[in-house]
């Protein structure tokens, strides 16, 4: 069984996982955190900082820092966790459409943004690294971002934002270029692994108050389960049902400031002339 622990943060309920090779110590991190205060622009290390005193107290080499895509809901702590272990970060190739789109909505240079958030690794479907003795397989499994990256490690499957827990069903697919037929059909494509295969989510809310969180599954259960996908639901039913659903959704609170964070590999937008670096909020754009 893959050796790995979870990190919930409370304030985005978003799940960190560390996973390490036993025979090597070789270890990587997927999702991470930095604290974000919206109101005052505060950022802080508690919840990235967990998980340094994790892998140096365990005596790990940090050599990957993964992300599953471009989250909406919480700023990575990538940068920071990289200036303080070491690693290689690793995304989709498909970030580079990401950052074009974002570069239109925060009206900033492409070529700047990319320079900026100059990721290590960029994967395709199938691509594969290896971790000691252990293999991480990157999954392409676009639809709530063209940029999502399911990593399968031993029996274990780091799904980011395409499935949620079998209560909570599926993410939304309304984010620039989402598309509920391309998640559809990237979740069956997780369907396809063995059913004892281990899922862990990204983000969990406790299917809105009714129990505590939780972020292992596993393919049977989902398969099973699953309140938008599962059983004999068709894609039809799911385009249907999610089309709808999203359309009632508001935007995450974080997304303005996530986005322009994690596009750019956890840097922070360059500093002005005054040393500090600004969040931009690009009024009634979205209305």
């Amino acid at each position: 069984m893959t050796n790995l622990k979870c990190f919930f943060d409370d304030a985005t309920n978003t799940i960190s996982h560390v996973v390490w090779d036993e025979s090597s110590g070789k270890a990587a991190i997927i999702d991470s955190v930095l604290d974000f205060d919206q109101a005052s622009g505060g950022t802080s290390t508690h919840s990235a900082d967990e998980l340094l005193s994790f892998i140096m107290g365990g005596g790990l080499k940090l050599e990957y820092i993964l992300e599953t895509h471009v989250h909406a809901d919480h700023l990575t702590a990538s940068k920071y966790l990289q200036g303080e272990l070491g690693g290689k970060t690793a995304i989709s190739e498909n970030i580079r459409g990401v950052q074009e789109i974002f570069a239109g909505v925060f009206n900033e240079d492409l070529d700047e943004i990319q320079a900026q958030g100059k990721f290590d690794i960029y994967l395709k479907d199938g691509d594969e690294l290896a971790l000691g003795d252990l293999t991480i397989k990157a999954i392409a499994t676009p639809g709530h971002t063209p940029a999502c990256m399911t990593f399968v490690i031993g029996d274990a499957a780091f799904v980011g934002d395409t499935l949620f827990m079998p209560d909570s069903g599926s993410a939304r697919c309304d984010f620039p270029e989402g598309c509920p037929k391309q998640l559809f059909n990237s979740i069956k494509k997780l369907f396809g692994l063995p059913d004892e295969t281990r899922l862990f989510m990204c983000h969990d809310y406790g299917a809105g108050g009714a129990r505590d969180c939780a972020w292992q599954t596993t393919v049977g259960e989902e398969k099973a389960k699953n309140i938008h996908v599962g059983g004999d639901k068709t894609e039809a039913d799911f385009v249907k049902m999610r089309t709808e659903r999203d359309a009632t959704l508001s935007m995450p609170k974080l997304l303005l400031p996530s986005v322009q964070v994690n596009m750019r590999a956890g840097n922070f937008p360059a500093d002005e002339k005054n040393g500090i670096s600004y969040l931009k909020l690009p009024l009634n754009y979205f209305d």
